[in-house]
């Protein structure tokens, strides 16, 4: 099994580079993990203390859970994904069952902040954009998807999503094996991060056609 970590500030494109991955690789061949899932839950708060939540600091994830069920998926076993929604800040009740696969990308602002879970991690990739065009993409994303006003959208980004980056998203890059400059837009990194996988996934095939033979 392959596990890949892709990091980058909030609309540096990482999901434009996971979706361009998916889109040369056979299907079945990858489960996305993403970090949004495993927010913590925090439906024992009223409302307006979940609208008010830090989204962009490592507390904010249960990476105890990500890697149990990264540990779980390596082993063969299928895990229980939960879901998350913006809109109420809570978990769904319901899961998503995920089965172990060749590759699997852990996707998310936050995912090479945790040790343990870049130890874990065969290949680390850190998508970089921007400020100005992280912020329009963020405009526009949670404003359509979440369902906030412009104003709420800046003041987030001023009180915690620009610092959150400083401090602790933009650090995390050292750690990156690849940096891919422009997100989805550059097709050369996404071919070779794309070519990296499929030869690793032929050397696993081989490995296993000399096991058995």
């Amino acid at each position: 099994m392959l596990i890949i970590g892709i990091a980058g500030g909030t609309g540096s494109g990482k999901t434009t580079v996971v979706r361009k991955i998916l889109e040369r690789l056979q299907p079945g061949e990858v489960v996305i993990l993403p970090q949004d899932s495993y927010y913590r839950d925090s439906s024992h708060l009223p409302l307006e203390e979940r609208l008010e939540i830090n989204f962009d600091h490592p507390d904010s994830i249960e990476f105890e859970l990500l890697v149990k069920h990264l540990k779980e998926l390596k082993k063969g076993k299928t895990i229980d994904q939960p879901i998350y929604s913006y809109l109420t800040c809570t978990r769904a009740s319901e899961t998503i069952p995920i089965e172990p696969c060749h590759v699997i990308i852990v996707e998310g602002i936050l995912v090479l902040t945790n040790p343990e879970l870049r130890k874990m991690m065969d290949l680390k990739v850190f998508v970089d954009a921007d400020a100005d065009d992280r912020l329009i993409r963020v405009i526009n994303r949670d404003i359509v998807e979440r369902g906030r006003s412009v104003n709420k959208v800046m003041e987030r980004y001023e009180c915690t999503v620009k610092p959150m980056h400083v401090q602790f998203i933009e650090p995390s890059k050292r750690f990156a094996d690849l940096i891919i400059p422009q997100g989805g837009n550059n097709h050369i990194a996404i071919d070779i991060l794309t070519k990296y996988i499929i030869s690793k996934q032929l050397t696993v095939i081989d490995e296993q056609s000399t096991a058995n033979s």
